[in-house]
């Protein structure tokens, strides 16, 4: 044999080192595959924070979608506008001391003293009473009750509340759709139009605006009873004053006032008796002529009357 192989041989090596890379081929191939395997097989576990995030990222987007309905459900419902009254009755010591305690009250408390009324009692056996009307904030009511039922005994405490929380959120909505209707007619009123369209949109800007007036002064009213209570307050003198000690020379002036002015009356009545007489006397006269005639015709014609003659005696 020589250095040269055989030509028969030749086909045949070149398909067995055909085949050969190809299985070798093969085999890279699934050994990178098996690495790149092993590389991503680690990183399998972190996919789960990764869908916890997702889940995380869900759960928020679902919470974000549900917040609105939620928070409206969260939100506290309106505190009801009330506007209350207070009536206390004390019975007190002293009339004055305990106006003047009141009064100090009323100041502290940041209100008002509205009106006030001192009944000085005219017989001895009746009470002095005064009473007093006082406006506090809402907020010091109760506050001012105590404070002021300490002025003595209560005899009475009565406090009313009235809910006008419809009326208020009515108006409210009232006046907002006024104000837009007032913004409307101001609109068309810039239009250019016919004199005639411009008075009656004038008349009808001139309605709107006058139930405006009108509806503000009713919210202002009733705001301002809400945020301020009125408290009536009576005050009694536990008891009844007694007169001081007159002196004799008092009592005997004031007698002597008493009996002249009583005679000074009578004296009077009698001169406008006598006056009463005088002008009245011609019809008394007549009164008293025309029985006293009457009776006097009688008599005579009862005598002019001639007499029944008597029978004669027998002899």
């Amino acid at each position: 044999m020589n250095g040269s192989l055989h030509p028969k041989l030749k086909p045949s090596l070149f398909l067995s080192a055909l085949l050969g890379g190809i299985v070798l081929t093969s085999c890279a191939s699934s050994f990178e595959q098996k690495t790149q395997l092993a590389q991503l097989a680690p990183t399998a576990p972190n996919s789960e924070p990764m869908a916890n995030s997702a889940a995380e990222a869900g759960a928020v987007r679902s919470q974000n979608i549900a917040s609105p309905a939620g928070a409206k459900a969260q939100v506290p419902r309106q505190r009801p506008q009330l506007i209350k009254n207070a009536e206390l009755s004390v019975s007190v010591n002293s009339i004055e001391k305990s106006i003047e305690i009141a009064s100090k009250i009323v100041k502290q408390q940041q209100g008002d003293l509205l009106g006030f009324q001192d009944q000085k009692p005219k017989d001895e056996n009746a009470r002095h009473t005064a009473s007093m009307q006082i406006r506090v904030p809402q907020e010091q009511l109760e506050t001012s009750l105590d404070f002021l039922a300490k002025l003595g005994t209560v005899q009475r405490r009565t406090l009313t509340a009235e809910d006008v929380t419809d009326q208020l959120v009515d108006n409210e909505a009232r006046l907002r759709n006024l104000r837009k209707q007032e913004s409307t007619l101001l609109k068309i009123m810039e239009r250019s139009g016919s004199v005639g369209d411009v008075l009656k949109v004038a008349n009808e800007l001139s309605n709107v605006r006058q139930n405006i007036e009108q509806l503000d002064a009713q919210l202002k009213s009733l705001r301002s009873r809400v945020a301020y209570s009125t408290i009536t307050l009576t005050l009694e003198e536990a008891i009844a004053g007694i007169p001081p000690a007159r002196p004799l020379g008092s009592d005997v002036r004031e007698t002597w006032n008493q009996a002249t002015h009583s005679l000074g009356e009578l004296t009077t009545s009698l001169i406008r008796l006598a006056i009463w007489l005088a002008v009245f006397s011609p019809f008394l006269l007549v009164l008293v002529a025309v029985p006293v005639g009457y009776q006097r015709f009688k008599q005579q014609r009862s005598q002019s009357a001639p007499q029944p003659s008597e029978p004669p005696h027998a002899g």
